[in-house]
């Protein structure tokens, strides 16, 4: 960056910890980014004169005589039509190469929409993934996880969701991301002919983890400008949020803190919050939707991130290993879309609802039946029937890698009831069951 003729350099540091330096300042912004002895850094912490940066790389190398210039202003990101097909650091530079971005520079991190200015949703974002579409329904401007073991292949399901959602654009978040990830995402995007959609803002492991913060904001300020000012349906992917939390646990460490549980900042749950809130359907029909992935350690969804992620989210969805067929499913049990009800059977076909719930009952007699099984105890016909049933549910309708419409989904689930079961086994209402039962 050049330094500009009104850029304030201070050459007096009071305190230097492994992440942050402190000295005294005048007139400087919350947020305001500076470099101290030619590293990067920013406002954190304002007492007073007393003035705490946080350096992005770490503290290395500097003494208290170094240079501190503030740059006056917080991060931006230029934003345009432009932005769409490219790949973009936590600063918001191209990192694929490419021209500097042109266009009207933006405050990252601003405020949510007012509530006042929202609506309730009411379209559904289809998927393509029957865990998804057909138990979970997504609607526009909704906030919801995946919570996922770090073994499971949850950013090849986040780059199908990417090219199959119906969005007019997909800004992908990516935090803490391997290499081979990235070039995966990259790889997917390009030989999808998809890039035109997609705008993406990546910070892998070689990068220093402070970074990752500034990710979700640049990703949704990219967002808004998409729904905000031009009106589009916006779909925001970030991975991983506990790579993301991981960073905040970073720096509030270094700054000597103390932390609350899991050694997660007191903070967490405004953090994580100030980017969910973010989700919003809007009166001119742009709308920003927001899917997160959420790694678990051992499973622990009592850990401080997915907890406190339940709360300020609209349901879950989860990925499991499914034993019987081998395939990565959306646990039918465990996933929630608290807003489904507002599209199922309403912006889709009329037996949706119902046949949702046909089919989870008779997913559960068969957990039942394995339980039997499993103990020792005879099986009846009808628990062999739900064991068949089952296995078939889970390949065709819940497993992540199937990509089918929504009415080829119900038909599908219709094809599997009059296959293994009997109508009043199935026990749908009556006139649905006359008019869509298979002969």
């Amino acid at each position: 960056m050049e330094t500009k003729a009104f850029q304030k350099i201070y050459t007096r540091i009071d305190n230097i910890t492994k992440a942050t330096v402190t000295l005294s300042a005048t007139g400087v912004g919350n947020d305001e980014l500076a470099t101290v002895g030619g590293k990067l850094a920013q406002v954190v912490k304002i007492n007073g004169d007393q003035v705490t940066l946080q350096i992005f790389s770490g503290t290395e190398g500097i003494a208290t005589d170094s240079e501190v210039v503030f740059h006056g202003e917080p991060p931006k990101l230029n934003v345009g039509d432009n932005l769409a097909g490219r790949f973009f650091n936590a600063y918001g530079e191209p990192i694929e190469g490419g021209s500097q971005l042109e266009g009207e520079p933006r405050e990252i991190g601003g405020p949510t929409v007012n509530p006042y200015k929202r609506l309730q949703p009411s379209q559904m974002i289809a998927t393509g993934i029957a865990g998804i579409d057909l138990n979970n329904t997504l609607v526009t401007g909704q906030k919801i996880p995946f919570f996922a073991d770090p073994d499971q292949p949850y950013n090849q399901v986040m780059a199908m969701v990417a090219l199959r959602a119906q969005a007019d654009k997909i800004i992908l978040g990516g935090m803490g991301m391997s290499n081979d990830d990235f070039l995966f995402f990259k790889h997917v995007f390009e030989n999808a002919g998809a890039l035109d959609r997609i705008v993406s803002f990546v910070n892998t492991t070689e990068n220093p983890p402070v970074e990752r913060l500034l990710v979700p904001d640049m990703a949704l300020t990219a967002a808004e400008y998409f729904a905000v000012d031009k009106g589009e349906k916006v779909l925001v992917l970030l991975t991983d949020m506990t790579q993301y939390a991981d960073a905040l646990a970073i720096v509030s460490n270094r700054m000597d803190q103390i932390p609350s549980k899991d050694s997660m900042p007191g903070s967490l749950y405004s953090d994580l919050a100030k980017i969910y809130e973010k989700a919003v359907q809007l009166p001119n029909g742009g709308s920003i939707t927001l899917i997160a992935v959420t790694t678990l350690s051992g499973g622990d969804i009592t850990h401080a991130v997915p907890d406190n992620t339940g709360y300020i989210t609209e349901g879950q969805l989860f990925l499991r290993n499914d034993s019987d067929t081998g395939k990565v499913i959306i646990d039918p049990f465990r996933s929630l879309s608290r807003l489904k009800q507002l599209v199922i059977g309403k912006s889709t076909r009329e037996d949706h609802p119902q046949v949702m719930n046909a089919a989870v009952r008779l997913y559960a007699d068969a957990a039942n039946a394995k339980t039997k099984l499993e103990n020792g105890f005879d099986l009846t016909d009808y628990d062999e029937r739900t064991l068949k049933f089952a296995r078939d549910y889970s390949t065709e309708l819940l497993a992540v890698d199937v990509n089918i419409d929504t009415e080829t989904m119900l038909d599908t689930a219709w094809r599997l009831f009059a296959k293994y079961f009997t109508r009043s086994e199935v026990a749908i209402r009556e006139d649905i069951m006359n008019k869509y039962w298979p002969e």
